[in-house]
């Protein structure tokens, strides 16, 4: 095990006391820490299909929604990421047209400042409404804070669902020691996925995407976002760590593979 791996390792060790949960978590981490990560062969199909294609801003409109579904499926992209008002939208397309990509949207973005009733309420409806995945902004400012076990009994809330979830952890924002404490925190809450950043108030970096691997081991997933903007970055996240992409330049760096 590498130098990160057993930083990692001994901040887990001591997290299960601060969280206050059973030390045969560390066990479980353990074996992913000393997982062995295999890079698929990254082709133009391959890419596609870990792609979350991404229209998160606050002016979007109906016809941006469907413009980015009937995206999705014309080049086969893993899901859409919308914001939650549009997922009945999402869904209603993807029934209409046979379509089979994932519908992804976020919760408590871009912050990570909400209640733990707030990001309760929200993923939920979002699981009502027919999300298949949702993307959870941490609660930053608690990590930054020290506040770990508030922030952790907050995320394991937010997280009691039956679809699939993504922890934003918003890395550019964090020490490397926070870092660790976010992914760990996440992956003790039960999530399925850790992701990089928000694309609004950070970006990705390949070396975060190492780490988040490294915690992830082969049990876990790992979404890079933020900043993918062509073919070399996406694939340089993908040889990194990553299997999932957030992006919204997906249609474009499909055309210029």
């Amino acid at each position: 095990m590498d130098a990160l791996k057993e930083k990692i390792a001994k901040r887990a060790a001591e997290l299960v006391k601060i969280l206050e949960i059973s030390p045969e978590e560390t066990s479980r981490l353990e074996e992913d820490l000393n997982a062995a990560y295999t890079v698929p062969e990254i082709t133009r199909e391959t890419a596609a299909g870990a792609i979350d294609h991404t229209i998160l801003s606050f002016n979007a409109a109906e016809s941006d929604i469907i413009r980015i579904c009937q995206e999705a499926l014309d080049f086969g992209f893993k899901a859409v990421c919308i914001n939650p008002v549009w997922i009945k939208t999402a869904a209603d397309f993807r029934k209409s047209k046979g379509a089979r990509f994932r519908i992804a949207t976020v919760i408590d973005f871009p912050l990570g400042a909400s209640t733990a009733a707030a990001k309760e309420a929200e993923s939920k409806q979002a699981e009502l409404d027919g999300a298949d995945e949702i993307d959870v902004v941490i609660n930053i400012g608690l990590i930054k804070s020290g506040k770990l076990k508030e922030c952790f009994d907050i995320l394991k809330n937010t997280i009691k669902t039956d679809i699939y979830v993504k922890v934003i952890l918003e890395t550019s924002a964090l020490s490397e020691e926070e870092k660790i404490d976010a992914a760990l925190i996440a992956v003790f809450a039960g999530a399925d996925m850790l992701k990089t950043s928000t694309g609004v108030n950070g970006k990705a970096a390949v070396e975060d995407v190492r780490l988040l691997r490294a915690v992830a081991g082969n049990r876990l997933g790992v979404k890079a976002a933020g900043g993918i903007r062509d073919k070399e970055t996406l694939v340089a996240m993908m040889e990194a760590g990553a299997d999932r992409i957030g992006c919204s330049s997906s249609v474009s760096i499909m055309e210029n593979w």
